[in-house]
């Protein structure tokens, strides 16, 4: 527990308070006073965040190592209370509740870092087995608490530390995973749109499944009943599985890892959609030529690529590469089809995004429509002020 009238104050410069008083989430390094007492406090300490009037602004994780030096964990009445476990039982309730407004079953992004107030952690939920993801020096150090009040909230079976993203580098933390309790059972499932696909928690990209496209795999599943579908970047084979449960009449499902290829496979079969459905390891680019020259056409075309733009100066090199990509695919939707392409990138903007693809879908000699957009789901909240974080896109067109 800690109580937070003891906590080190961190003061913003005169006239640099205006956006933190106004709800911004985060402050960064250069608009805060680092006085040598300021620079002592270790990294991921909570600290009492103040204007430079000493007037409260709330408490905040505070790392002056990184560019966003402090993360707002409390403002108003929560920021007078200790930081501590009720704290954490506060928030994963209500964070709990909300989900389960949306979702029937124990399957979702639990938090959602600044989304759900906890800055720094990401939490998924496979029924009892539970993921957690300590991307900043806070959170990290927060940890300990979290892990305790996900046991009154949830009571999870077995809770595995995915401390494996490249973000905390930039954070000065080290990176690694492990059974941080419980154990782990002999399978471990997600259940999606009538379809349960084994999860490698502690082997699988990001914490195992990918929960920010469940609407829109349910979206595109609706729009596939009775058609051919193809879905490139396939990983596991989640758009094209759904389509076919929901009544879509065949689907070619492509991707490059064998892996992802070889779960996907036995997920089909398990799921008695083995004969409806062909699996092929091929670069999307290729496979859509080939298809392309081959004649093929079909009635929705997936096309969910891994982010083209890990930073900013990717952005330009990206853009044309969704342009591309939309130009290659827009020739293998069937007139009257649809195609759904998506972009997982937050250095992407949605506007620009929208443009290339539009640009690429002319230049492949055809029309588009938007008859639906999107982002990540319900759970996955966005602070209201932090629009940046909400990286992932995607686009439904119906093609002439």
């Amino acid at each position: 527990m800690t109580e937070t009238a003891s906590l080190p104050t961190v003061h913003l410069l005169a006239g640099h308070d205006r956006r933190v008083a106004g709800g911004h989430p985060w402050a960064y390094s250069n608009e805060l006073r680092l006085d040598p007492e300021t620079k002592a406090i270790p990294p991921g300490s909570l600290v009492r965040l103040a204007r430079v009037d000493g007037r409260l602004l709330g408490i905040a994780t505070f790392n002056r190592n990184t560019l966003i030096a402090a993360r707002l964990l409390a403002r108003g009445s929560d920021a007078a209370g200790p930081i501590d476990r009720a704290f954490f039982e506060r928030r994963l309730g209500a964070a709990r509740r909300l989900r389960e407004r949306f979702f029937t079953a124990p399957f979702y992004r639990l938090v959602h870092a600044e989304g759900d107030g906890l800055p720094g952690f990401v939490v998924d939920r496979y029924d009892g087995t539970v993921v957690v993801q300590a991307n900043t020096a806070g959170a990290d150090r927060l940890t300990p608490l979290l892990l305790d009040a996900l046991d009154s909230v949830i009571a999870p079976q077995a809770v595995v530390l995915r401390n494996d993203s490249a973000y905390r580098e930039l954070e000065g933390l080290p990176r690694g995973i492990s059974l941080a309790r419980g154990a782990l059972p002999a399978k471990v499932e997600v259940l999606e749109h009538g379809i349960r696909h084994g999860v490698e928690p502690l082997d699988g990209q990001k914490t195992g499944w990918f929960f920010d496209l469940h609407e829109a795999r349910g979206l595109v599943a609706r729009l596939a009943a009775g058609g051919r579908l193809l879905d490139l970047c396939c990983h596991t084979g989640a758009f094209a599985l759904a389509a076919l449960a929901a009544g879509a009449s065949s689907a070619l499902a492509v991707d490059r890892a064998d892996a992802a290829l070889a779960q996907a496979t036995a997920t089909a079969a398990a799921s008695g959609l083995d004969g409806l459905i062909e699996f092929r390891r091929a670069d999307m680019f290729d496979e859509a030529e080939r298809l392309a020259t081959a004649g093929a056409r079909f009635d929705v075309v997936v096309a969910d690529p891994p982010s083209f733009a890990k930073s900013r100066k990717d952005v330009p090199q990206a853009l044309r590469a969704y342009r591309k990509l939309a130009r290659e695919v827009a020739g293998l939707v069937a007139p009257g089809g649809l195609l759904f392409i998506a972009s997982c990138s937050h250095n992407i903007e949605t506007g620009a995004f929208t443009t290339e693809v539009a640009h690429g879908i002319a230049n492949a000699g055809r029309e588009g429509r938007i008859v639906a957009a999107g982002g990540a789901g319900a759970d996955h909240p966005v602070h209201p002020l932090l629009p940046e974080t909400a990286y992932l896109k995607w686009l439904v067109l119906a093609l002439d």
